[in-house]
């Protein structure tokens, strides 16, 4: 490993024991110049491992790769490595041979469901890139972003990760937040808790998210003059299935100072017809059919950082799942997919990458169903796209999974299918499955607007 990265990785390491206090420190005009150089310019490393099964960063593509027809948002993203098989399948009796490179949640996978979980892995790549305009807001971030109000306060950063040399875990979580990520999306998010017998419960929601924070027409001075109090993301979601919850809208917003600005929702009853503010939706209340994630659970962590102490526990070359375009094609039907215990294996597709490993406690005071979490982070993208959660008495008990796609629209990465596992009740909850839905995903189409998000446009929508 290069000389550079090693020492900033350990620098952040040990860094990260610490929650950040009242104001982060700024990296350093000479960490600065490694990214695009030594790093890549999101703060990855651009080199690959010592055995080259983690390849170089190439960013060779932007966008659709050449020759690939790709019609436009609200349809599938064509897989660009569909003609590949997988190198080895990790299994129940080969496990040992691969654990080191295994989160605690995939072992976990491993034992509860020994006959039949198992892992194909395929060949790495980094071949996708983000937009310069991206790019060069990552470079302003890193030189201006500062965290405050022990950590629940992100200034200074403007679309783009934060912190793409995070020194701290608070400054790890706020990248996890600060993804490039749609600017909106719409689209008709089928769910399904699949029980240990097969049998499914089934939810359905309207999903309309808008996404200020990542605005490509914004201007980064003036998003940065309204301060951090200013709204950053905005939600909606309009209920479909299960029937008896028919037309229950949440709709609010959230900044990045929840120490002065705290997430505001307002929650629409069908049966009264009345909007009433919900100032408890968030953290650990339950969501979605069967109640098996909570509501900062979405996208593995959403929310406030408040009620845990973020630490770096370090870095790690990981089987993750990665370039999950299987998982969207039309032509698998859920009754393909969801399998009894996991999804179906052969629709999985996992790579091995390097990820940072970051770790929330429960603070002393506070309380959450979670008292550990611990999120894997890719570093190449900054998504979380593990997680493993913990009950009180430090059992591991719940394991979730977000299944990544390149968006050729976004030109950035997409959280796809995502799969919360109970391993206490071997039932699991899969989420954001588009398969059976005349559409995929809509994504920066521009067509929503903050006005969107009101009680009064939650009334609306409901009558």
């Amino acid at each position: 490993m290069n000389t550079t990265i090693r020492h900033t990785i350990l620098r952040a390491v040990l860094l990260g024991a610490c929650v950040a206090a009242a104001t982060a420190e700024a990296a350093s005009v000479e960490d600065i110049k490694i990214l695009g150089t030594t790093l890549t310019p999101m703060g990855a490393e651009k080199e690959g491992n010592k055995d080259g099964s983690i390849p170089p960063y190439s960013g060779k593509w932007l966008g659709a790769p050449p020759g690939m027809n790709f019609s436009g948002t609200g349809k599938v993203h064509p897989d660009p490595y569909a003609s590949e098989k997988p190198l080895f399948t990790i299994t129940a009796q080969n496990l040992a041979q691969y654990a080191d490179r295994l989160s605690e949640g995939e072992k976990a996978l491993f034992k509860r469901y020994p006959a039949t979980f198992r892992m194909p892995v395929y060949p790495s790549h980094r071949d996708f890139r983000y937009p310069d305009k991206v790019l060069a807001n990552v470079k302003e971030n890193a030189q201006g972003a500062a965290v405050s109000n022990d950590g629940m306060t992100l200034s200074g950063a403007f679309a783009g990760p934060a912190f793409p040399l995070p020194k701290s875990g608070i400054e790890l979580f706020w990248n996890t937040q600060t993804v490039w990520r749609a600017n909106n999306e719409i689209a008709i998010y089928d769910q399904a808790v699949v029980y240990p017998d097969g049998n499914k419960a089934w939810g359905r929601t309207n999903y309309r998210m808008l996404a200020t924070f990542n605005s490509p027409t914004s201007d980064r001075k003036a998003v940065l003059d309204r301060g951090a109090g200013g709204p950053s993301n905005y939600f909606l979601t309009n209920t479909i299935l299960p029937e008896r919850d028919k037309g229950t809208i949440n709709v609010g917003f959230e900044t990045n100072d929840f120490a002065n600005h705290p997430r505001q929702t307002w929650s629409y009853n069908p049966g009264t017809r009345r909007v009433r503010q919900a100032p408890e939706f968030g953290f650990d209340q339950p969501f979605g059919p069967g109640g098996f994630h909570t509501v900062d659970e979405d996208r593995l962590f959403n929310g406030s950082p408040e009620r845990y102490d973020w630490k770096i526990i370090g870095k790690r070359e990981m089987y993750i799942p990665y370039h999950a375009n299987r998982l969207d094609d039309p032509a698998v039907k859920y009754n393909d997919m969801l399998a009894k215990g996991h999804l179906n294996p052969d629709l999985m597709r996992y790579e091995l990458h390097r990820v940072w490993v970051l770790e929330g406690r429960v603070k002393t005071g506070m309380r959450h169903l979670y008292a550990r979490r611990v999120m894997y982070v890719d570093e190449d993208s900054w998504n979380a796209v593990m997680a493993d959660h913990y009950d009180a008495r430090g059992e591991l008990w719940r394991v979730a999974m977000v299944n990544l796609v390149y968006a050729y629209e976004l030109q950035g990465y997409h959280a796809r299918v995502t799969v919360y596992h109970d391993l206490v009740s071997g039932a699991y909850m899969a989420d954001r499955l588009t398969n059976e839905q005349p559409k995929a995903a809509r994504i920066n189409t521009g067509e929503l607007k903050p006005s969107d998000y009101t009680p009064d446009a939650a009334r609306q929508s409901g009558l």
